[in-house]
């Protein structure tokens, strides 16, 4: 049996079929994981599903906005029903917004709780009392380098984030003794199609300028890939990393340590 296999294993991906969550279903689907994704957007999904191999676990969608929690507990109550059990959860839906305080309006920051904050709560909520009954469950969140460091023009998304790091704290000392694991991943800046948009949208005619320029403020020299994300998260998540929670895993090319 190889080491990191994730076989008859029951795993929630949120935002699983785009970026970095895309990686994530579709490794976890590899690994034997039968992968059940919240997705908002259902159209982004047809991509995901036709590049699950033969040979994976399966992938299947179900439409959610996380920030909604009747949907969300309808969604889980239907999985439950299904499977008997959660063995996963990754919480990786998330939103951004470039600002300070200055140009953040009350309306950005409702949005950005909503999804970020809220969006992470209604799932764990939704999960954590059948893998208490089961005496067994990970979750995973995603968190961000701006849960720990100053990022310019981050006001609102940093919040989140900071609060996506201390509920998984929270969630971890709270249920160590249901056999339940809590951990998160802190990327830096990660090579997403949402990268690609924002740089067309903001830097037009410039965009291989920006970026060469965006990636070179990793000290590594460049942006992570969406694969790189899920291989952290592949071995949080498997039964290899049993010892591990209540921590914060940093995946940014030598951003927060190296920079300054």
């Amino acid at each position: 049996m190889s080491l990191l296999n994730l076989n008859n294993k029951i795993a929630i991906v949120t935002g699983g079929s785009s970026g970095i969550g895309k990686a994530i279903s579709l490794k976890f689907a590899a690994q034997g994981a039968q992968v059940h994704v919240l997705e908002l957007n259902i159209e982004n999904s047809e991509t995901l599903l036709s590049e699950v191999e033969n040979n994976s676990g399966g992938i299947t969608i179900h439409q959610c906005n996380v920030a909604n929690s009747n949907e969300v507990k309808k969604v889980v109550d239907k999985i439950i029903s299904e499977e008997k059990k959660i063995d996963i959860l990754v919480n990786n839906a998330g939103i951004a917004h470039v600002g300070n305080i200055e140009n953040t309006s009350e309306e950005d920051l409702d949005r950005l709780y909503q999804v970020n904050i809220k969006g992470i709560y209604n799932c764990m909520s939704a999960c954590i009392p059948i893998m208490k009954l089961n005496s067994a469950g990970v979750i995973l969140n995603m968190a961000s380098i701006a849960s720990s460091v100053g990022i310019s023009d981050r006001f609102a998304y940093s919040m989140t984030k900071g609060a996506v790091l201390t509920m998984t704290y929270s969630v971890a000392k709270d249920y160590v003794n249901d056999g339940i694991r809590c951990n998160c991943i802190s990327p830096a800046r990660v090579h997403t199609p949402f990268v690609d948009g924002f740089i067309k949208k903001n830097y037009p005619e410039k965009e291989k300028e920006m970026f060469e320029a965006l990636s070179k403020t990793q000290p590594i020299g460049r942006m992570g890939m969406p694969e790189e994300i899920a291989n952290l998260a592949l071995f949080l998540c498997s039964d290899e990393a049993g010892f591990i929670t209540g921590t914060d895993y940093p995946i940014d090319g030598g951003f927060i340590k190296l920079n300054g």
